[in-house]
């Protein structure tokens, strides 16, 4: 990643997204935004500041979304949609290799293409930076490293935008990773909407973002004061943003001692109580901006003179994901949603060192039957007020995290 540069404020013009923009494309990049597509704000490839969803936001509760319109033109005025970042730096399907049929006998092998796009990325929240720093742990740190996360990845421009609007499944105060963003960004906007003045202030995180604003700067004569100095209230002005934000937070959750917590209740009573609920459709997964699960599939034509081998987004809630020879080793519903919550809030911590959860709330948006995590955490961590004594499963001999 881009070396950090010291932290400095700039105010950016509404007017003045299409200049930043155009600077990016000059430099080579794809921009990658917010955009209205399906009855949803999603994140997509845009051409200009006039793709960006101008006055909408949407509400959000377990298993409900919509769409509304805001009393102002606000660009970014939403919480987070059914999209992340992952599916631009590890999409959901990957050709790793192909090979073909020679003409002299053998095959000829192709590995997988370095020609990665170089992406923008417009609108980064504060938990999908906490997400993308958590598949990069995953991909990056560990002794094998994905070449195509990596390409993507090395390639990629963030411009972050502090939230100044919370949904209602949102919870990143519980865990830490927002509103505001800290860290991970070439620059960060805020959009100010107070006193009839609208504006972005800008943050620089990186010196390769110092140089797109010296860029922008030099279009002076073409995009008269697009961006000029901060004002003497950047910060104040950022913080009324992110408390506002804080304040609207949907959901709360617990994270006192969460691992021990879900390990001492492995055959909780409210795990059957979750099964009766799950449909084990995968969502969760598919939307979670940390999930990372996959399965390789090998395909070849009728003549077998080419082969491929390709990469796909699996979920640990389908039944052939635990499948070993013998069986399933999670072959119920109750196995399956017990394995991706105490993977995701506590034997994640083992492995990395973090949650892998950042309190992004779209598991309980984009649930067809509202299940909540930060709900199913509370009525675990309540049964444990009430019945302190309660001893630990490996002590009754129960079963172990994974355990069918």
């Amino acid at each position: 990643m881009a070396p950090s540069a010291p932290e400095a404020f700039h105010t950016l013009t509404v007017d003045g997204l299409d200049p930043l923009f155009q600077v990016l494309r000059r430099r080579g990049y794809r921009l990658v935004g917010p955009t209205l597509r399906d009855g949803a704000i999603v994140y997509d490839e845009i051409a200009s500041a006039a793709d960006l969803p101008v006055g909408w936001t949407d509400v959000q509760d377990g298993g409900t979304y919509r769409l509304e319109r805001r009393t102002d033109q606000a660009r970014f005025g939403y919480p987070v949609g059914p999209h992340s970042w992952k599916r631009f730096l590890f999409p959901a399907a990957t050709r790793l290799w192909r090979a073909q049929r020679a003409a002299g006998g053998g095959f000829e092998l192709e590995d997988h293409p370095n020609d990665a796009p170089r992406y923008a990325f417009i609108g980064v929240r504060g938990c999908d930076l906490h997400a993308i720093a958590v598949q990069d742990r995953v991909f990056l740190e560990g002794p094998h490293v994905d070449p195509t996360y990596k390409a993507l990845r090395e390639g990629a421009f963030v411009v972050a935008v502090n939230c100044g609007q919370a949904g209602g499944t949102c919870f990143c105060v519980s865990m830490k990773t927002g509103p505001r963003v800290t860290g991970g960004f070439d620059l960060a906007l805020t959009e100010i909407l107070e006193d009839g003045r609208h504006e972005f202030i800008v943050e620089t995180g990186t010196e390769r973002g110092a140089e797109v604003l010296r860029d922008l700067e030099a279009d002076g004569p073409a995009q008269p004061a697009a961006v000029r100095g901060g004002p003497p209230d950047a910060a104040a002005a950022i913080d009324r943003t992110v408390a506002r934000a804080a304040a609207q937070m949907g959901r709360t959750m617990d994270t006192t001692g969460i691992k021990e917590l879900l390990y001492r209740n492995l055959e909780h009573p409210r795990w059957d109580n979750v099964a009766a609920r799950c449909l084990t459709c995968a969502n969760c997964t598919m939307v979670c901006p940390t999930c990372f699960c996959s399965s390789v599939e090998d395909t070849t034509d009728l003549t077998g003179a080419h082969a491929e081998r390709w990469r796909r987004w699996d979920s640990c809630f389908t039944m052939d994901h635990s499948y070993i020879h013998g069986g399933n080793v999670r072959n119920s519903p109750k196995s399956r949603y017990r394995q991706w919550m105490t993977h995701k809030l506590a034997t994640w911590i083992d492995q990395f060192g973090t949650s892998g959860c950042v309190g992004c709330g779209r598991c309980i948006t984009w649930c067809p039957v509202g299940i909540d995590i930060t709900e199913e955490v509370r009525a675990i961590r309540e049964s444990e007020t009430e019945s302190p004594d309660r001893s630990s499963p490996k002590q009754r001999g129960g079963k172990g995290p994974g355990d069918a």
